[in-house]
């Protein structure tokens, strides 16, 4: 193998032991030799040290990460393993750094949140026998990625049809960056309620944040200073629904009497918030604890009937929504 490469055999144990002292061209070279080969690492039958867990975030901080965490927490109590808590500075595909440091640590396995690796990182990881997992993936289903998510179509319909059956007609959406999939899924399902309850559908209507507090305020604040404003909104998420409260609080309207909201999570927050939200309810929890029993199947070598599950969802109906003030004709 090192031959192949043009390199030396200390070399080649340098990138199989993730070290980062070697030339990006040329661990790029020993990697490709490394997949040609279909070389695979065998895992020591005595490790050395405490088993570890690697959680990446995207970003860390907030509710959100907090919920996922104590899901992955619980598992790895249950099971021994200790858990690396990594984030990516808010890029979806981790650096080569963040590599580099778990090819050298040699975890058990990997959960990815909201991140997915490239085809070269999947590669690499392969090569030394440690398994992946994506919690929530960002993009689309790639072909043998072990994944878990939630039914985020469902969601996105369910959270509409609550609104229409209230009487609104004019309900806005604001969901999160469009080049994730949980946001066009829920957008989706917006969609679908809307032309499934005889109502058109406005692109006007329709807007993009972030998924975080700052994200749902500037959109709310437009959506709800609109000549002819929306009577309701859906937000991509809990977060963004309490920017668009303060929007809306910001404007002098009232929730629910003069604009109803929706969030989606079901973060703890909801509920001690005033008016209490309603929301989706999205098991973060329980789709932590599914991802982190699966990549610890996955590294104990055992085939797992499915790599890939979404999760159910359903509606939880609190004080932010309402029949509109003056009904639809």
């Amino acid at each position: 193998m090192a031959a192949e490469a043009g390199v030396s055999v200390p070399t080649v144990s340098k990138v199989l032991n993730g070290r980062a002292d070697v030339a990006s061209q040329t661990r790029a070279r020993v990697e490709q030799v490394i997949k040609e080969h279909g070389y695979q690492r065998r895992r020591s039958t005595t490790p050395h040290g405490p088993r570890l867990l690697d959680l990446v975030f995207h970003e860390l901080g907030g509710p959100w990460a907090l919920e996922i965490i104590q899901g992955v927490e619980r598992v790895a109590r249950e099971t021994g393993v200790e858990v690396v808590l990594s984030e990516c500075g808010g890029h979806r595909t981790p650096r080569q750094e963040w590599l580099d440091s778990v090819l050298a640590r040699r975890p058990v396995g990997v959960i990815l949140v909201f991140s997915d690796l490239d085809h070269d990182q999947r590669a690499q990881l392969e090569a030394r026998a440690i398994p992946f997992v994506v919690l929530d993936p960002v993009g689309e289903e790639q072909g043998g990625v072990p994944s878990i998510g939630s039914a985020n179509w469902t969601g996105g319909l369910v959270a509409t049809r609550h609104l229409i059956g209230l009487g609104h007609r004019r309900i806005a959406v604001v969901g999160g960056p469009t080049e994730t999939l949980a946001s066009r899924a829920r957008i989706a399902g917006y969609r679908d309620a809307l032309v499934t309850g005889g109502l058109a559908v406005d692109e006007e209507l329709i807007r993009n944040g972030d998924f975080y507090v700052h994200g749902g305020y500037e959109q709310g604040r437009a959506l709800l200073s609109l000549p002819d404003r929306p009577t309701a909104v859906f937000a991509g998420s809990d977060l963004q629904a309490l920017g668009v409260l303060r929007a809306a609080r910001d404007l002098g309207l009232d929730v629910p009497r003069d604009v109803s909201v929706v969030g989606y999570d079901d973060l703890p927050v909801a509920s001690w918030i005033a008016p209490s939200l309603t929301t989706v309810h999205q098991p973060l929890v329980e789709m932590a604890d599914a991802a982190t029993r699966l990549v610890l199947e996955l590294a104990n070598g055992a085939n797992p009937r499915t790599t890939r599950m979404d999760l159910d969802v359903h509606l939880v109906v609190r004080e932010s929504t309402a029949p509109p003030a003056t009904p639809a004709p």
